[in-house]
Order: structure tokens, then C-alpha cells, then sequence
């Protein structure tokens, strides 16, 4: 990686930056909560910090990465934002609202983030936001359910542009909200952009900085296997992982996830046999339902048995329609078929609620606006 931009520094980078100056080693704490725990990023409203060193900062570079340009409210609370990055860039976030109480999943959000025996403590009555973000402009997978990469990928994020999406949307939330989840399901693939999401998860998780916890951060992947492998031995499980599988055959995987022609299933599934889990962890699953390409009841079945012996629950999500595509979602019956095969095989099967439909905010719709298809994904 480049020079580190200074949201991107961890406590240990900022204990040199401050030692290189001059200054204690407990100011580098204090810069990092600054930022992190309080989401300011304007050196001059840091005010328990010296003049010389809140210039010293400005000099450096601190300031904001990005801006929220558009927020789209949904009939049902979702709000997508429109992220403005520096180069004028943009990349879209999402926050889902849910519900007050534990243990209450209202979406796949939630139920990605945590495991069945989370026991945090929870601010009472709070409403609790799941949060979902970019890693990439636009994508370069090319999965034909999904927005995102219809255009091609544009540039990576920097980590501190990926944190920068969570210190926005804090600042956005509103009375008795509280931010819950964060899921790296937004536009980009995060594990192509490995080093930059490493070092987000490791901002968003330190305790003095966003404090979320692990079991509440989960990282989505089409499934690059070297980089799962990789993700593994980096986090030892702590942070949840969430794969598309979205078929039970390469011949259909291959045609709906171009990756597959590199990563064939049995090789994915034999690194998510070796991924490290925490007791009581699982991997989820995400299979996309496309009507009439991988929702029959015999699907259902072939996917029963291949997925059996791994630690992972099954979350299915209706295809939303995309402008690039001609292909759609089951009907409600077939779905419903879909996970009652699965759960009768023992499985913990659930289905995504469409959430923030009519703002173009559900999953794979996030995508850049006004740009040209690459090609086109209705691939037979």
C-alpha cells in the first residue's frame, strides 16, 4: 500500500507520527478517538490538541475523504447514500433500519452479522442499523444479478474511504438509532481489494475508535479463494464471512459468476472447509434465487448435499431486477419451496427481505449512475 492517509492510521502509526514530532505518545490516542470515536475529521474543532499540532495535522493531510451528496429514503426506512469521494467519484452505502430488542433479525444484515448466542449488551429500546459498504467503484466479477460490476471496475477504495462510509453514516443517525452491523456487501468485491479492507476492519474494530465488534462486521465475497484463505489467517474467524454460491454446478455458477471458471465450487468449498471458526460461528451462505436458472426443488436438494458437514447457515435472496438484465426473481411459492427443502434438511435457511426497493438500494442494485453497461449479463 501507499503513503497511509491519516483516517487510515491505526494507534500504532500515529504513536510514530507524534514521536516524529516531538510530541507525548499519549496524543496519538487522542488523534485516533478524534476520528474514530467521534467521527471529526477538521483538525481545528480537535481542541484539547496544541495549535501547532492541530497544524501539523492540517499539513499532513487530516480531513474528510468523502461526503454524502444524496440521501435516498425508502418507504420502508432504508436509506441509501450517495458517497462523493475526493476525485468525484461515487459509490453508494446503505443503512437498514430494524427493530428495538435482541435477537429480533428483521433482514440478512443482521442475521450475516451475528451469530444465534451473541450476548453483547445492547442499549436498551435502541433501533438497532445495519450498515452496508462499497470497497470498489463499480466491479470487476461481472455477476449477472448484480449492478455493481455492469459498468466494470473504476478504481479500488483506499481503507480510509471504506471507514469513511461507517463515520458518515454515525453522523446521519438519527435519535435512538444505534449502528449495529456493518456488512462489506456494497458495490466492489472486498476481498479484491484485500489490503485496503484489512486494514478497514481493523479501524472499525478497535475498541477505541468505531468499537464494533467483530461478530458484527461481516465481509462478502464472490469467492477468491487464495484471498479467503488469506482473510482466515488474518482475522482467525472473529470477522464474519459471507460467500455467493448462488448454484449447485460449475456449468451454472460459471454463467452467473464469471469466477467460477478460476475458483470451480469444489475448490471454494474446500477452502471454506479450512477457514477458521470460532465455536458456534457459521459461514453464510448467499444463494440468489434467478427464476428458472437455479430455483427448482432439485436445486434445493443438490444444494442440501453439498453444503453438507460445513459450519454455515442459508440466506436466500430473490433476484432484484437490474436495467442490464433481463433475468428475475421466483415467485413467493418457489421460494418458499426453495427454503423448506433446505430446512427440513436441518439447514438455518432464510430469505432477505426486499429493503429500499423503490431508492434502487436492495442487493444488487447498488450501481453507477449514468454509466454504460460494459456488456450486457442476460446469459443464457
Amino acid at each position: 500500500m501507499t503513503e497511509l492517509h491519516p483516517i487510515a492510521r491505526l494507534p500504532d502509526d500515529w504513536r510514530a507520527w507524534v514521536a516524529a514530532r516531538g510530541e507525548r505518545a499519549f496524543r496519538a490516542g487522542a488523534i485516533f478517538r478524534w476520528i474514530h470515536a467521534r467521527g471529526v475529521t477538521d483538525p481545528a474543532r480537535m481542541t484539547d490538541l496544541s495549535l501547532a499540532l492541530r497544524g501539523a495535522l492540517s499539513a499532513d493531510g487530516l480531513g474528510p475523504t468523502a461526503a454524502v451528496g444524496v440521501v435516498r429514503q425508502s418507504a420502508d426506512g432504508t436509506r441509501k447514500l450517495v458517497v462523493t469521494l475526493g476525485d468525484g467519484a461515487a459509490v453508494e452505502s446503505v443503512l437498514i433500519p430494524g427493530v428495538t430488542g435482541k435477537h429480533k433479525f428483521v433482514d440478512d444484515a443482521d442475521a450475516a452479522a451475528a451469530d444465534d448466542e451473541d450476548d453483547e449488551a445492547e442499549e436498551a429500546g435502541a433501533v438497532r442499523v445495519s450498515q452496508c459498504i462499497s470497497t470498489q467503484v463499480g466491479c470487476a466479477m461481472g455477476c449477472a444479478f448484480c449492478a455493481s460490476g455492469v459498468a466494470g471496475l473504476k478504481r479500488h477504495l483506499g481503507p480510509e474511504e471504506i471507514v469513511g462510509q461507517v463515520l458518515l453514516a454515525k453522523q446521519l443517525l438519527r435519535p435512538g438509532e444505534q449502528l449495529r452491523n456493518v456488512v462489506l456487501m456494497g458495490m466492489g468485491e472486498p476481498l479484491h481489494n484485500y489490503d485496503a479492507t484489512a486494514r478497514a476492519l481493523r479501524l472499525m474494530t478497535h475498541p477505541e475508535g468505531v468499537g464494533l465488534s467483530s461478530r458484527r462486521v461481516t465481509v462478502s465475497t464472490s469467492g477468491l479463494v487464495p484471498e479467503i484463505a488469506r482473510l482466515g489467517a488474518d482475522v482467525g474467524g472473529h470477522i464474519g464471512l459471507a460467500v455467493s454460491l448462488h448454484a449447485t454446478d460449475d456449468e451454472t455458477r460459471s454463467r452467473l459468476m464469471p469466477i467460477n471458471r478460476r475458483y470451480p465450487i469444489a475448490t471454494l468449498l474446500a477452502a471454506l472447509r479450512a477457514y477458521p471458526l470460532p465455536k458456534r460461528r457459521r459461514i453464510t451462505i448467499e444463494y440468489t434465487l434467478v427464476s428458472g436458472r437455479n430455483d427448482s426443488p432439485a436445486e434445493a436438494k443438490k444444494l442440501a448435499r453439498l453444503l453438507e458437514g460445513l459450519p454455515v447457515k442459508v440466506n436466500l435472496i430473490p433476484m432484484n431486477p437490474i436495467s442490464a438484465s433481463t433475468l428475475g426473481p421466483p415467485d413467493r411459492a418457489r421460494v418458499a419451496g426453495f427454503q423448506r427443502v433446505l430446512t427440513d434438511a436441518g439447514y438455518s435457511c432464510f430469505v432477505r427481505k426486499r429493503r429500499g426497493d423503490d431508492v434502487a438500494a436492495a442487493c444488487g442494485q447498488l450501481a453507477l449512475e449514468g454509466a454504460a453497461p460494459k456488456v450486457r449479463v442476460d446469459r443464457s
